[in-house]
């Protein structure tokens, strides 16, 4: 499984929790926290939320670019 490092390093630079993201992505800690460890794979719509979020592209959550 892919390790999504970024959704990480985004949670922790905004010093939030991953209950805290999870609320405001809508999905239970725990799920949040599989996502992070790549215990599960993140569905696109996830993937929009958090871009949405930390208003950056999915592509920097992918790491397919540095750019935000």
């Amino acid at each position: 499984m892919t390790r999504y490092r970024r959704i990480r390093d985004l949670r922790e630079d905004h010093d939030l929790t991953q209950t805290e993201v999870g609320a405001a992505i809508n999905v239970p800690q725990r799920t949040y926290a599989y996502y992070e460890t790549g215990q599960r794979m993140v569905p696109p719509w996830v993937l929009c939320a958090l871009a949405d979020f930390y208003q950056v592209s999915v592509d920097y959550i992918l790491e397919r670019t540095d750019q935000t």
